[in-house]
């Protein structure tokens, strides 16, 4: 029985690397996805690319966070690609982990993600966006 569930949380982690941007997929690690359950696991695809894949009360589309990563790719130009884009990559790790697990459980929930997604459009500076929300979601995960 542990074996499967090893096995699961594996698999799962693999495939996490398929539907996460292939310029996240590299700074976004599978060894640290640990998911509390396969529902956790299709929470968390929700998260990054809008798919429902059939999960109770979801609201398929936009926002997602691949979409969101393109969009601050392309606030902060060239210049500021080399710093932001593993920022951003390992922020949507961390938030979306937190967020689809059991509401019972977690610490960030959607109107976490609403207020995430204002700060990151209302920033005039990308990198700074990334930087306010990173602060407020560790702010949300502190003990």
């Amino acid at each position: 029985m542990i074996a499967a569930v090893a096995a699961m949380g594996f698999a799962s982690a693999l495939q996490a690397q398929t539907y996460v941007r292939d310029d996240c997929s590299g700074l976004v690690s599978s060894a640290t996805l640990r998911f509390d359950s396969a529902e956790h696991a299709r929470w968390y695809r929700r998260f990054w690319t809008g798919d429902c894949d059939h999960l109770a009360f979801c609201f398929p589309g936009s926002p997602n966070w691949n979409d969101i990563v393109g969009k601050l790719l392309a606030r902060g130009g060239p210049a500021e690609r080399a710093v932001l884009l593993p920022k951003a990559c390992r922020l949507g790790l961390t938030i979306g982990l937190e967020w689809s697990r059991d509401k019972a459980v977690r610490k960030i929930d959607t109107r976490d993600l609403r207020a995430f997604n204002t700060t990151l459009e209302a920033s005039g500076d990308a990198l700074r966006g990334v930087e306010a929300v990173e602060a407020a979601a560790k702010a949300k995960l502190a003990p």
